[in-house]
């Protein structure tokens, strides 16, 4: 996700968490819940030469108060290697790092949040990633596979009679499992570790 979609996303979360509450009621009878995450505002940057075309969506059930579990159903496409840091994503020069081609990703996950103390949580992530890499013009060159692990720690927000709520987070990322990826692909992974930390998370949801 680039520089532009992530400040939108977090003005928007700013705007919304003005107001919000942040104790995780015990009492409250909602077990079920679906969601997203505010990085879909990415898909709207006027003119962007690398559109993520992403989506995603979770359903989740709440255990106890303190345990929730969920799947995440998601889509994205990306044209540079996940291990870059933060100030090379964000150069202007990027470009030199880039695929030739991109990679469109369809990822199934499982995940688990533990809430220890009012709304503050960690989460772990484990997201299946079925891969195809096409070059510049479109053609599929393979299919590959990827396993996504993600540790997160955030806060939990309700709001509006704890209907909604957001969960703003802070997380580390690697795949110790990677598979079929094309030599020329390779080859710009290569140049980086296996791993991406300090990633936003801005997941918002609704209780059932």
């Amino acid at each position: 996700m680039n520089k532009k979609s992530i400040l939108i996303a977090l003005s928007m979360l700013i705007a919304s968490t003005l107001k919000a509450k942040a104790q995780y009621s015990e009492q409250d009878s909602s077990k079920w819940f679906v969601g997203s995450t505010l990085m879909l505002l990415g898909n709207f940057i006027p003119n962007d030469p690398n559109p993520p075309g992403f989506i995603q969506i979770n359903v989740g059930y709440r255990f106890t108060p303190q345990d929730a579990g969920f799947i995440e159903l998601k889509t994205s496409k990306f044209n540079w290697p996940l291990g870059m840091p933060w100030k090379e994503i964000v150069d202007k020069d990027r470009a030199q790092h880039n695929f030739p081609g991109y990679v469109r990703q369809y990822v199934l996950g499982l995940a688990y949040n533990r809430y220890w103390y009012k709304g503050l949580f960690s989460g772990i992530h484990a997201m299946n990633a079925f891969q195809t890499y096409k070059n510049e013009d479109r053609s599929k060159i393979n299919r590959g596979y990827t396993l996504f692990m993600t540790y997160r720690i955030g806060y939990h927000f309700k709001m509006f009679n704890q209907k909604v709520f957001i969960e703003p987070s802070i997380g580390l990322t690697h795949w110790p499992i990677k598979t079929n990826t094309p030599m020329s692909f390779k080859e710009k992974e290569n140049q980086w570790p296996n791993y991406f930390g300090w990633e936003p998370g801005l997941h918002f949801g609704f209780n059932l």
